[in-house]
C-alpha cells in the first residue's frame, strides 16, 4: 500500500475547488459584464495561492483549472484533427441584390412554411471549433481547411472569453463555433510594444490573431488578450433531448442559450422577418461598425429555424440557408503632409505618401504607396491635397483619389525627384518601364543592404539569424560590403556589435550565443541547392520560379553564366528583356567574381539529383497554390508539382488547370476561381491526384 495513500486529502481538494469557482466567477463577470468583484490585489492572491496548492499536489489539479489562462504549455507541433462537423464557408456578395435574391429563393423554397431570420454581425478574426463534454472544454481547432484543422487546446485555454467549464444547463455533448478575435485597443497596445522592442508591428489585427494561435508557447498567446465570440452551435445527429430542446430549435434561441451557458455572444443579433427588416440591419452596421471595439466585415443572414437547414440544402462549398454580405472598403480623406522616395533592393524608387494619421478599418493609417511617376501624375496629386484613401482587401491602405473639393488655389504638383535620394545618383528610367530606379546598385546603400536582406531570406538562403537591423549593423561596422562577405565573418568580430537610434534606445547588438547562432546558419546555408542559390543572386527579374526553370534547364552555373541571350531566352517562361538582364549580370566581372566567392565559400553551384524532375505525371497542368495548409507548406507543395512535371503560377488565368487550397485562401483569388470555372482542390484531393500517400 502507498504511504501516502492513506493521507486525507480532502481539505486540499475542498479548497481547490472553492479557489476554481471563485476565479471562474470573477473572471465570467470581469469579461462577460465589465465588473470587478474583487481587486486585482485580491484575484491575484487567489490565483498565487491556486497555482501553490496544484504545484503541492498535482493530482487534484483540476483539467480546465482556471489557471490554464496563464499559458505555460509548449507546442512544437500542432496535431491534425477532422472535424466531426465539416466547417463550410458561406457564400459572400457585396451586392444587396444578390441578398433580395437570396432571401426570395428561400420563400420559394419554404413555400408555406413560417420562417424567420438572423441577422448577426460578421467578425474579422480567425474561426475555431471548441468541442464541450459534460460541461467541459476537450478540444480547440482551427478551421483548416474545412475538413481537417490543427489542434490548438492549450493556446484556446489562455483567452479569457473562451470559458473552461460552462454554467448552468447545457448539451452533454457539443461544438462551439466562433471567432477569435484581437481587440483594437489590445492589437494598438501590442503593435506599440512590438516598436518599441524593434520588431514590425502586425499589418492587422485579424493576421495578429491568427499568428498568436499558432504560437509554440501558451504563456505567449496568453498575453495577447485574444477575444473569442462564439457564433454558431452544432450538435450531433444523435443528440439526447434535453431540457434546453425548445431553445435549441431555433438558430437565435442557440445563442441566448450559450450567452447562459457562459459564452460570449454578440448582443447585436437580431431576428428578422423579411427583406426589409435585413436592409435596416445591413444599413445601420455598415455605418455603426466603426464605434465597435473589433473588426467586423460585413454581416450574416442566416434562416432562424433549426429544422429547416436540412430541407435547404448545402450546395458544394456552402449552406443555402446562410448567407454573408460583405461591407465595401471603408474610404477616408486626410491631409497629405509630404511625399518621400524609399530605393528598393533593386533600385526601384518607390513614392510614399505620408498623411495626417487616420483611423481607417481598423488601424492608424499614416503612409500610402503612390506607385510611381505615372500614378502621381494620373492622380493629378498636388501639394496639400486631401487624399481618398481605402484598404485594399481591408488590409493595405491605397491611395485612390484626391478630394478636390478641399484643394488649395494655386496647389503645385507633386514633382518627382531626378537624383537617387540616398546616393545622389541620376536617376533611370528604361523604355517600356513605368519606374524609375537608381543605377548605382554596388555604391547606393539601401540596395547593398536590400540585396543582402534579400540574399538571406527564407526562400533565398534562409539564414534566419540575420534579420534587418542585423545586416544594418553588419553594413554600418564595414564587415559585410557584398553577399559573399556573409561567408568571411568571425565569431570575435561578431560579439559585442551594437546600434542604438537616434534617441539612443538599442536597435541591434550581437552577444556571444547570437554570434554563434548567426554562424551556425551561415554554415546550413552552403547545403541550399542550386536553383535558390541562383534566386538569392538577386539578378533583376529572375523570381523564385524562374530561377527553377534556368537551374533545371542549364544544370549549373558555368553553363548558365556562358550562355547567349537567345539561349536564355529560350527558356521556359523568360523573356528577352529577362535574358538580357541575366546576360548582362553574368558578363559583369564584379558579379564573376562574386560567384567565384561563393563557390569557393562552399555554395551549391550545380543541380542536385534530389531536386531534378522525377516524373511527368502533371505535364501539361498548370497549378496556382493558395492558403495554408496542414501536413505540408506551400514551397513543399510546389516543388513537389514541379518535381512531377507540373508548372506553377503565382496567379489565376484561364491557362490554370487547378488551384490547390488552403485555409485562409486569398479571396480574390478564390473569386477569380470561381468566375473563370477552375477547380479548386485541397491539399488531400492534390495528393490522391499524384497518388501520393
Amino acid at each position: 500500500m502507498d504511504l501516502f495513500s492513506s493521507i486525507d486529502l480532502e481539505p486540499e481538494r475542498q479548497r481547490i475547488d472553492e479557489l476554481s469557482r471563485l476565479i471562474d466567477q470573477y473572471n465570467y463577470e470581469y469579461y462577460m459584464n465589465d465588473r470587478s468583484l474583487v481587486s486585482d490585489f485580491e484575484f491575484d492572491a487567489l490565483l498565487r495561492e491556486l497555482t501553490d496548492l496544484e504545484r503541492q499536489y498535482p493530482e487534484l489539479a483540476l483539467p480546465n483549472s482556471p489557471t490554464k489562462r496563464v499559458g505555460g504549455e509548449v507546442n512544437k507541433t500542432f496535431r491534425q484533427v477532422t472535424h466531426r462537423f465539416p466547417m463550410l464557408s458561406l457564400g459572400n456578395t457585396y451586392s444587396i441584390e444578390e441578398i433580395e435574391e437570396f432571401e426570395a429563393r428561400t420563400r420559394r423554397l419554404l413555400g408555406s412554411t413560417p420562417f424567420s431570420y438572423t441577422c448577426e454581425l460578421k467578425y474579422d478574426g480567425v474561426a475555431i471549433g471548441l468541442t464541450y463534454r459534460h460541461g467541459e472544454l476537450v478540444q480547440a481547432v482551427t478551421r483548416g481547411n474545412g475538413a481537417v484543422g490543427d489542434d490548438i487546446t492549450s493556446n484556446a485555454r489562455t483567452i479569457p472569453t473562451i470559458p473552461l467549464r460552462l454554467r448552468g444547463d447545457y448539451p452533454d455533448d457539443f461544438e462551439a463555433r466562433g471567432e477569435v478575435v484581437f481587440p483594437f485597443k489590445e492589437f494598438e497596445a501590442f503593435n506599440r510594444q512590438r516598436e518599441a522592442d524593434g520588431d514590425e508591428p502586425f499589418a492587422n489585427p485579424r493576421n495578429a490573431a491568427s499568428g498568436s494561435l499558432k504560437l509554440q508557447d501558451s504563456a505567449e498567446c496568453a498575453k495577447r488578450r485574444l477575444q473569442f465570440c462564439m457564433y454558431f452551435m452544432m450538435l450531433p445527429p444523435d443528440a439526447q433531448p434535453s431540457a434546453l430542446a425548445s431553445r435549441l430549435s431555433t438558430h437565435f434561441g442557440r445563442l441566448e442559450a450559450a450567452r447562459q451557458m457562459g459564452f460570449k455572444v454578440q448582443p447585436y443579433i437580431k431576428e428578422c422577418k423579411d427583406i426589409a427588416e435585413i436592409k435596416q440591419f445591413i444599413d445601420h452596421w455598415d455605418n455603426e461598425r466603426w464605434n465597435l471595439p473589433y473588426a467586423i466585415d460585413g454581416i450574416v443572414i442566416k434562416v432562424n429555424q433549426v429544422a429547416l437547414w436540412d430541407e435547404l440544402g448545402l450546395t458544394a462549398k456552402s449552406p443555402r440557408w446562410a448567407i454573408a454580405f460583405k461591407f465595401k472598403a471603408q474610404q477616408v480623406s486626410t491631409p497629405l503632409e509630404s511625399v518621400s522616395f524609399q530605393v528598393g533592393r533593386t533600385g526601384v524608387i518607390t513614392p510614399v505618401a505620408n498623411m495626417k494619421p487616420v483611423w481607417l478599418g481598423g488601424t492608424t493609417v499614416r503612409r500610402a504607396t503612390l506607385v510611381n511617376a505615372d500614378f502621381i501624375e494620373k492622380m493629378d496629386i498636388c501639394e496639400g491635397d486631401w487624399l481618398l484613401v481605402e484598404k485594399g482587401g481591408e488590409i493595405i491602405p491605397k491611395v485612390v483619389g484626391v478630394d478636390m473639393g478641399k484643394r488649395q488655389p494655386g496647389a503645385r504638383p507633386v514633382a518627382y525627384i531626378t537624383n537617387c535620394p540616398e546616393c545622389g545618383a541620376r536617376l533611370v528610367r528604361a523604355e517600356g518601364e513605368a519606374g524609375h530606379y537608381c543605377p548605382n546598385q554596388d555604391g547606393c546603400p539601401p540596395q547593398i543592404v536590400g540585396r543582402l536582406e534579400h540574399f538571406v531570406s527564407r526562400k533565398a538562403m534562409n539564414i534566419d539569424n540575420l534579420g534587418s537591423e542585423r545586416l544594418e549593423l553588419l553594413y554600418a561596422k564595414g564587415l559585410v560590403h557584398d553577399v559573399a562577405d556573409i561567408y568571411s565573418l568571425q565569431r570575435d568580430s561578431l560579439i559585442g556589435l551594437e546600434s542604438t537610434d537616434s534617441d539612443g534606445v538599442r536597435r541591434a547588438s550581437i552577444q556571444e550565443k547570437g554570434a554563434d547562432n548567426i554562424l551556425a546558419a551561415i554554415e546550413a546555408s552552403k547545403q541550399v541547392p542550386f536553383e535558390r542559390v541562383l534566386f538569392a543572386l538577386g539578378i533583376r527579374y529572375v523570381g523564385e520560379v524562374g530561377a527553377k526553370k534556368l537551374a533545371r534547364y542549364f544544370k549549373n552555373i558555368d553553363t548558365l553564366m556562358d550562355a547567349s541571350v537567345e539561349e536564355l531566352a529560350s527558356v521556359e517562361d523568360i523573356g528577352e528583356k529577362t535574358a538580357q538582364f541575366i546576360f548582362d549580370y553574368c558578363h559583369d566581372d564584379r558579379h564573376r567574381r562574386l560567384v567565384e566567392r561563393l563557390r569557393q565559400a562552399g555554395l551549391q553551384m550545380e543541380l542536385s539529383v534530389s531536386n531534378s524532375q522525377l516524373s511527368n505525371q502533371l505535364e501539361g497542368k498548370t497549378f496556382v497554390v493558395s492558403g495554408v495548409f496542414s501536413r505540408f507548406s506551400r514551397d513543399e507543395i510546389k516543388a513537389h508539382i514541379e518535381q512531377h512535371g507540373g508548372k506553377v503560377s503565382g496567379s489565376i488565368s484561364g491557362k490554370t488547370s487547378y488551384v490547390v487550397a488552403g485555409e485562409k485562401m486569398g479571396p480574390e483569388k478564390l473569386k477569380k476561381a470561381e468566375k473563370l470555372g477552375i477547380p479548386i482542390i485541397s491539399e488531400e484531393e492534390y495528393l490522391r491526384m499524384c497518388q501520393c500517400p
